[in-house]
C-alpha cells in the first residue's frame, strides 16, 4: 500500500518518520524522566507506596541548609584541580605525539588504553597501588629513599584523598582528551607553521600565536566535560574508599544514592539530582562565557 502513494508522499512519509522515531525514543527516556524527576523533587515518597505527599520546597530546603548534603560539593574541588592538570598534560602529549616522533604511534596506543579500561576495574587496581603496606607506590617511596612518604595511608587520610582519587582520573583520562586534542592540531594546516618559521618565529611563538587559537574550542569542549566529570564523580570514590575516611570522600552523586537506596528518600534524592544539574548549567554558563568573552 505504501508503494502505491505518489512519491513526494512516500518521501514526506519517510523524513517524518526519520524525525518522528528519534523523538519519541528521546522524549521517552530523557525528557520524560526529567519532567518526572522535577515533579519528585516536590514530593515526600519512599519509592514503594502509591502515596506520594506534596511538601513543594521542603526538599530543596532540606538540601541547602543541611551541611552534610549541600557541603559535600567542597570534595569534588580536587577532580576539578586535577582535572586542569589532566588537560595541560593532555594537550603537552599531543603536541609532542604531533610531531615526527618515531614510534608516535605506540606513544598514542600506550595514553589511550587505560581509557578503554572498565572504571571498577581501574578503581581495584589502583586500591593496591596505594594500599598502605604492600602497595606498589609506597613501596618504590621506600626503594627511593622516601621512608615517610612510604608509610602513607593515600586513601585513609582526609586531607588528600581526594587528590589521591583524583589522580587515578588523571591517569584514565589523559589519554582521550589527548586524542581530541590531537585530532585538532593534525587539522591545523602545516603552512601555517612553515610560514611562521620563514619569518623567524620561535616554537613557543607558533603554539601561542597559531595552535591555542585554532584548538581554543577544543580546548572548551575538554573543560566541558572536565567541569561536568568533577561535579559527577561517583564510581572510584565508591569502589576505592565507599565515601571514608569520615566521608571525607563523599561526593554529591554518592549522597543522592544513598539517599534513595538507602535511606529510601526519593523525594529527597530527585531535588538533590535538580540541584546537581542546576549547578553543572550555572558553572559551565559561567565557564562559557569567560571562554566566549576571552575568544573575543
Amino acid at each position: 500500500m505504501f508503494s502505491k502513494l505518489p512519491f513526494p508522499t512516500q518521501k514526506k512519509v519517510i523524513l517524518v518518520s526519520f524525525i518522528a522515531i528519534p523523538l519519541l525514543l528521546l522524549f521517552t527516556f530523557a525528557y520524560y524522566p526529567a519532567l518526572e524527576l522535577f515533579r519528585l523533587s516536590f514530593m515526600k515518597w519512599n519509592g514503594v507506596s502509591a502515596h506520594k505527599e506534596w511538601v513543594g520546597f521542603a526538599n530543596y530546603a532540606e538540601v541547602f541548609s543541611n551541611p552534610e548534603l549541600f557541603g559535600v560539593f567542597r570534595h569534588n574541588f580536587a577532580y576539578f584541580a586535577i582535572g586542569i592538570v589532566q588537560n595541560i598534560v593532555a594537550l603537552f602529549f599531543a603536541v609532542l605525539l604531533n610531531t615526527k616522533l618515531r614510534g608516535r604511534n605506540g606513544f598514542r596506543l600506550l595514553l589511550f588504553l587505560p581509557y578503554i579500561l572498565n572504571g571498577v576495574a581501574v578503581a581495584y587496581l589502583f586500591g593496591y597501588v596505594y594500599d598502605t603496606t604492600n602497595g606498589s607506590l609506597n613501596y618504590l617511596l621506600g626503594s627511593l629513599g622516601f621512608d615517610q612518604l612510604a608509610q602513607t595511608s593515600w586513601l585513609g587520610n582526609k586531607d588528600y584523598v581526594n587528590y589521591t582519587l583524583a589522580s587515578v582520573g588523571l591517569w584514565r583520562f589523559m589519554g582521550f582528551n589527548m586524542v581530541i586534542y590531537l585530532g585538532a592540531l593534525q587539522s591545523i594546516p602545516s603552512d601555517l607553521y612553515e610560514a611562521a618559521s620563514i619569518d623567524g618565529a620561535s616554537s613557543w611563538q607558533q603554539f601561542t600565536r597559531i595552535t591555542l587559537p585554532n584548538i581554543y574550542k577544543i580546548i572548551e569542549l575538554n573543560l566541558f566535560l572536565t567541569v561536568t566529570g568533577a561535579l559527577e564523580v561517583f564510581d572510584l570514590p565508591f569502589v576505592l574508599t565507599k565515601g571514608g575516611p569520615a566521608g571525607a570522600s563523599e561526593t554529591f552523586v554518592m549522597k543522592i544514592i544513598e539517599t534513595a537506596f538507602q535511606f529510601n528518600n526519593y523525594g529527597l534524592a530527585s531535588a538533590m539530582s535538580v540541584v546537581l544539574l542546576l549547578i553543572v548549567v550555572i558553572v559551565l554558563s559561567i565557564q562559557r562565557y569567560i571562554l566566549t568573552k576571552g575568544d573575543d
